[in-house]
């Protein structure tokens, strides 16, 4: 995710320039780019992924007393763990489809059948990396290849149907929801980051009662 975290990168800090605001570009690539942080008033995050978004950098700048925007190191780390997110959403009762943790000896067969169609994903990637559908064992154990090749296991979660949303959160605050919709089979990396055609609905067409 690297091509998208210099873009968002280059995004922020021109806005902020625009503002009036002193900047510094930091890219963690770059050797002494900690040093680089020292004198700093705040820290704008823009990394996606591994290292930039599941509490590696912002351990970093909690260590060096660095302000930063974004989650803490806690929060961070288990919103990149699909795994623990999803074992905490049913600790604390909020509804969340059905899952199993994926290994060289799955019964393929047996997912599909519990399951039917489900998403197959690396367990701490960000950005849709990895991911594939799967209705079939022989289309599972496909998929699981494939996620395999990513750090932090694979998981198959159930397939529920229908629109896409999304919340941010703001401090305390949640913004409006906003609906997505591609032509692709789901809201992957190339609707994500690359595609023209995908749409944005905000407001997102949700009752006020769906909403709050």
């Amino acid at each position: 995710e690297r091509e998208v975290s210099l873009n968002s990168g280059r995004t922020v800090s021109d806005a902020l320039s625009s503002l009036g605001y002193v900047v510094r570009d930091v890219d963690p690539a770059d050797a002494g780019w900690m040093e680089q942080l020292r004198d700093v008033a705040f820290a704008f995050n823009a990394l996606h992924g591994p290292g930039g978004e599941d509490g590696c950098i912002q351990g970093a700048l909690q260590a060096l007393g660095v302000p930063y925007t974004g989650s803490g190191v806690l929060g961070s780390a288990i919103a990149m763990d699909k795994q623990r997110s999803k074992q905490l959403w049913q600790g604390i009762g909020v509804a969340t489809g059905g899952f199993t943790l994926l290994h060289e000896n799955t019964d393929w067969q047996g997912v599909i059948d519990r399951f039917g169609k489900v998403f197959v994903k690396p367990g701490c990637e960000g950005s849709s990396l990895g991911m594939a559908s799967a209705s079939s064992a022989d289309e599972l154990r496909a998929a699981y290849a494939n996620a395999a090749g990513y750090a932090g296991g694979v998981i198959a979660e159930q397939f529920i149907d229908g629109p896409e949303y999304t919340v941010a959160i703001l401090g305390d605050s949640a913004l409006p929801s906003i609906r997505m919709e591609s032509d692709n089979e789901f809201y992957d990396y190339q609707a994500k980051y690359l595609s023209d055609d995908t749409r944005y609905h905000c407001p997102s067409g949700l009752s006020q009662a769906e909403e709050e």
